[in-house]
């Protein structure tokens, strides 16, 4: 029996621990930074990618990639947040209430 490969294995618990800090960036960008974010998450996103294409390494590669594209998928992420936020399925940062002017209130049913 030949030794067994486990890079495929490796990749998917990278590729899912990226989607989840990419999701934790969407939310925490959003509160502290604002929607405006989206511009970081573009040229990180556009780096990443074009990184990947330098990268020799077959697996450090592809997670490079996949966090350069799940950044720019976080893009849309970033601006959806906000009505979300509006929404109330989320907390909005207290200190810049002029983003959620038509929020409602936390304690309004």
């Amino acid at each position: 029996m030949n030794q067994l490969d486990f890079d495929g294995i490796l990749m998917g618990v990278l590729v899912f621990g990226i989607i989840a800090l990419t999701r934790w960036l969407c939310i925490a960008g959003e509160y502290w930074l604002s929607k405006r974010v989206w511009w970081g998450f573009l040229a990180i996103g556009l780096a990443c990618i074009g990184t990947s294409l330098l990268v020799d390494n077959v697996l450090i590669s592809s997670a490079i990639s996949v966090f350069g594209y799940c950044l720019l998928w976080g893009i849309g992420e970033v601006i959806q947040q906000e009505e979300r936020v509006r929404k109330g399925w989320f907390p909005q940062n207290p200190r810049h209430p002029e983003r959620y002017q038509h929020a409602p209130s936390p304690n309004s049913n």
